[in-house]
């Protein structure tokens, strides 16, 4: 995976929603959400009993779509009884993108490339992950970071706050940004609490991540507020835009370069204008 091999479109995302492929009032939901991404889940959102019902409430859901909005299936992972039946669901949907969980090397993700023709969002979920990350995003579209299974992994307790994932996080955008992949924050897991999902996402664009995934549609709105650039960095964007005349210059007290006009131009395309 390259930069140049990159979609735009995902790139752009602000919101990743987790649903859970076997609840059909929460797909018909989110044909009405301003979610970015769909994602639906056939993993830990899923009863044992219930996944092949998922996998194929899955693939209808995707030949459905969501509006234009990017649609993506989550499979259980190749150490699960359900994995080569999900891959083969996934080859024929129409699914943009297959989310792999529990991703701790290229290879995994390559052979699920391989398998369903599709691109590959990888979850970083284990240590092992974190430190393959570099090798992993080379393979991917985008990598996903699993904070939930992360913290657990780590010995991190519940209430800690997220202090002790900083250094895991970091890599895992270290490593897309490297492998020119998108990069996806994980969720906030209390439903209520707005403020603290609103401090996340903050702490999260600061990081550098694209946006983040979410479990609740009451999140979208904040994910996509804040993961979407505010209307004065959206003028400043079309003032430098417009200034630009190429090489080194001066723009409001501070010199920009070509860089600075493609991050502009990058900003513009994740605010929709």
């Amino acid at each position: 995976m390259t930069a140049s091999a990159l979609s735009p479109r995902l790139r752009a995302c602000r919101s990743a929603l987790f649903l859970p492929a076997s609840n059909p009032r929460a797909i018909a939901k989110a044909r009405t959400l301003a979610a970015d991404m769909v994602i639906l889940d056939c993993e830990d959102a899923v009863k044992a009993e219930d996944k092949q019902a998922a996998r194929r409430a899955a693939v209808e859901a995707a030949e459905e779509g969501f509006g234009g909005r990017i649609a993506a299936i989550r499979i259980n992972p190749p150490d699960q009884p359900w994995h080569e039946a999900d891959v083969a669901a996934v080859a024929v949907s129409a699914a943009e993108y297959v989310v792999l969980p529990k991703v701790e090397s290229a290879d995994a993700v390559e052979r699920v490339a391989r398998a369903t023709g599709k691109k590959v969002l990888a979850m970083i979920e284990t240590p092992a992950g974190v430190l393959a990350a570099a090798s992993i995003a080379s393979a991917s579209a985008g990598l996903i970071a699993g904070t939930n299974d992360l913290a657990a992994e780590l010995g991190i307790p519940p209430a800690a706050g997220r202090s002790g994932l900083a250094h895991s996080l970091q890599m895992i955008v270290l490593a897309a940004r490297a492998a020119g992949a998108a990069v996806f924050d994980g969720v906030y897991n209390l439903l209520d609490d707005h403020e603290e999902l609103a401090a996340q996402c903050r702490e999260g664009r600061a990081y550098g991540f694209d946006g983040k995934t979410l479990i609740h549609p009451g999140q979208i709105d904040i994910a996509n507020r804040l993961f979407g650039p505010d209307e004065e960095e959206v003028a400043a964007a079309r003032r430098l835009i417009a200034a630009a005349s190429g090489g080194a210059e001066r723009f409001e007290g501070r010199m920009v370069e070509a860089m600075h006009v493609a991050q502009a131009e990058a900003l513009l395309a994740k605010a929709r204008v």
